[in-house]
């Protein structure tokens, strides 16, 4: 990831492309010392189409979902928000037995999943002890940053 007298690495260009691809993100931007790359894409046009809405609130929603009743409020309060951008998984491998299940047990600090970002795997920790009562993304699944991921009562 170095300049050239001709220009920016194209090979870096390249790997953020497809981290875009890869991740279903519209953009991303990487500082190196004095080099700043911002690489995006435009969104797929969306035609207006009724659809439902996701079945979780962004973190800047919040207090809005306690209006909305007792269930979208208690997932609210209760729930692990993703730290980052980036594909969560449940498991610390594809044939490996999950991290967490509906029902389980959990300890401050127990590792609930990972979410692999820039082809790092992070380890997203249980921030209290509780009982796992739902887990709100699918195995593999693209996640946002704020996105609720557990519930732990």
């Amino acid at each position: 990831m170095s300049i050239k007298k001709t220009g920016v690495d194209q090979q870096l260009i390249r790997d953020l492309a497809g981290i875009l691809n890869d991740t279903n993100l519209t953009e991303i931007e990487v500082e190196l010392g004095d080099l700043k790359v911002r690489v995006s894409r435009q969104a797929p046009a969306v035609h207006a189409i009724a659809a439902p809405q996701p079945a979780y609130a962004p973190a800047a929603a919040q207090p809005a979902a306690a209006a909305a009743g007792p269930a979208a409020a208690e997932i609210s309060k209760n729930a692990v928000a993703s730290p980052m951008v980036g594909t969560a998984y449940l498991a610390p491998s594809p044939d490996a037995k999950p991290f967490i299940e509906v029902g389980q047990t959990v300890k401050e600090g127990q590792t609930l999943l990972i979410i692999e970002a820039m082809k790092t795997m992070n380890q997203i920790p249980s921030p209290r002890g509780g009982t796992v009562t739902a887990i709100l993304f699918e195995d593999a699944q693209p996640v946002e940053y704020g996105m609720p991921l557990v519930v732990i009562e």
